[in-house]
């Protein structure tokens, strides 16, 4: 069994949640065949779960991992407790969830918020921001572990979901909050940018930064670092997750003291 991950490559290349959909509906076609080759139920349920587990693994990050593997047990379980319930109750149940997390959210992160506790220390590494932006503030998490550093900074937040955006605006009243597009949006004239995104997202990310950012921004990220950038500083220890710091227009100033003396 151990083989069959890698066996699946691709399967860790796809667009988030896209794993996480293969491998709620491997568990059901699993389930489904192994009842069909007159199984019983519990050994189909566990066909089911061993199969969503194996490709949960592909996932990157200890959370994608649970939300893909819990798929089909977590559906089998309330399908099991809700099987009087009509087709139409369900698309109901679902309903807050679109409202509050539309598709297009996917695209970048899932909703996770900033441990309280999760910048200490950024305040040691850099100066204090002027103005700071929240790219993709959720429910204004981030934001508060902001204010927590800095309290006299002006802080802006940008949220695609309207109904995040308005929490987070009841949340955060001493902050800007905005409803619109993190990568429409400018990010000219901050000093300062926090994200808390996903791996594969770092790239876009790192190239905004490049383009909109002034000569002294900063950018941090929580938990995921730039694939091949270096960072200014990185925050890291037991217990709390890493924080990279990269200042992506820093001006490199090169001695020429040793070519002289040569």
């Amino acid at each position: 069994m151990s083989v069959m991950p890698s066996a699946l490559p691709w399967a860790s290349r796809m667009p988030w949640p896209l794993p996480a959909l293969l491998a709620w509906t491997a568990g059901w076609v699993a389930w489904w065949l192994t009842l069909s080759a007159w199984a019983t139920p519990a050994l189909a349920f566990g066909a089911g779960c061993l199969l969503g587990v194996l490709l949960a693994w592909r996932c990157q990050g200890p959370w994608r991992r649970f939300i893909a593997a819990a798929g089909f047990p977590l559906s089998a379980w309330a399908l099991g407790l809700g099987s009087a319930w009509p087709p139409w109750a369900w698309l109901l149940l679902l309903a807050p969830l679109l409202a509050a997390y539309p598709l297009r959210a996917w695209r970048d992160a899932p909703f996770f918020p900033t441990p309280p506790d999760a910048l200490k220390g950024l305040d040691g590494v850099m100066p204090a921001p002027r103005i700071a932006l929240d790219a993709g503030c959720g429910l204004g998490h981030g934001l508060a572990a902001l204010r927590r550093l800095w309290p006299q900074a002006q802080l802006h937040g940008v949220e695609w979901s309207a109904l995040l955006a308005r929490l987070a605006a009841w949340r955060c009243r001493q902050a800007h909050i905005t409803r619109g597009d993190m990568w429409g949006r400018s990010w000219a004239g901050y000093d300062l940018v926090y994200v808390f995104q996903r791996p594969e997202s770092m790239l876009r990310v790192w190239d905004k930064a490049r383009q909109d950012l002034p000569a002294q921004g900063w950018l941090v990220s929580l938990e995921f670092a730039v694939p091949g950038q270096e960072p200014a500083a990185c925050l890291a220890g037991p217990g709390r997750r890493s924080v990279w710091v990269y200042q992506p227009n820093r001006v490199k100033t090169h001695s020429t003291g040793d070519d002289r003396g040569r």
